[in-house]
């Protein structure tokens, strides 16, 4: 940022619309890898975008400069609480996406069968009937789809 009453530099106001901009684009991916990589950059960008709104100034120091010539230190303490959000959202985005490669083998988002069911009713253009329950185990077709487990299973050569 520059001194005085000036305010944010355009290299910094470009670098967060490329920081937000990369983020909501790997965000809307469907690696979890990637969501985790565009919630950091995301995370950093408006990080960025949070101090650029601050003043700039000397040390916010009482006694050592006049008010009007102190930095304002909302923004600082803002950006250091949206920190350690961040790391935690990360923390959990990194086991979650551990998680599933260990069970899957890879970190792919698969659709599940509610997904799949919008699809094809946004297809034809229909409304979705109330779930009214009732329906036994086997006939439920708001279980989890199992063909990701039997893929699995074929994968070591196991039988089902």
């Amino acid at each position: 940022m520059t001194r005085g009453t000036a305010g944010p530099t355009l290299v910094l106001v470009i670098a967060v619309g490329v920081l937000v901009a990369t983020g909501v684009t790997l965000v809307l991916e469907r690696s979890l890898t990637r969501i985790l990589l565009g919630v950091i950059l995301l995370g950093n960008g408006v990080n960025l975008l949070i101090l650029l709104a601050g003043r700039s100034g000397a040390a916010p120091l009482a006694g050592t400069v006049p008010a009007a010539a102190m930095s304002d230190a909302l923004p600082q303490a803002m950006v250091l609480t949206a920190v350690v959000i961040t790391f935690g959202l990360t923390a959990f985005l990194l086991a979650v996406a551990y998680r599933s490669w260990y069970l899957t083998g890879d970190d792919e988002v698969q659709d599940d069968l509610e997904d799949r069911q919008v699809a094809r009713l946004a297809e034809r253009n229909e409304v979705a009937t109330g779930d009214l329950g009732g329906e036994g185990p086997d006939n439920d077709p708001e279980q989890v789809d199992p063909e990701p487990a039997l893929r699995r299973l074929r994968r070591r050569g196991e039988q089902p």
